[in-house]
């Protein structure tokens, strides 16, 4: 039974199923943060350039499996597979959504 995810989430995992970087931006918020691998990427370009040299240069799939609200935040679980050392890793994605759309993800292994 697939996830029912909020909707910008769903928008951003079906972008990033077709490794396209403009559509996997377009549910982040004007100033949203996205922290990766401890690294924090603030607003569209960093995170436009994220996606473009992490995600999509990797084809770096991520297929959510599970979902729990969790202080205020949705956090989604799953694998990802792609070309980069150990795929597939599981990772966490922890989202903040405001105003329908991503504020802030987190993601950690």
């Amino acid at each position: 039974m697939p996830l029912e995810l909020p909707q910008p989430i769903a928008d951003f995992v079906a972008a990033n199923a077709r490794l396209d970087t403009d559509a996997m931006l377009r549910p982040f918020a004007d100033g949203a943060v996205f922290a990766d691998n401890g690294k924090r990427h603030e607003g569209r370009d960093q995170i436009r350039k994220l996606l473009a040299e992490e995600v999509v240069a990797a084809e770096a799939v991520f297929t959510p499996d599970t979902m729990r609200e969790e202080d205020g935040k949705i956090v989604v679980e799953g694998p990802a597979h792609g070309n980069f050392p150990g795929s597939p890793i599981r990772f966490t994605y922890r989202f903040l959504l405001r105003d329908e759309a991503i504020e802030a993800v987190e993601v950690t292994l």
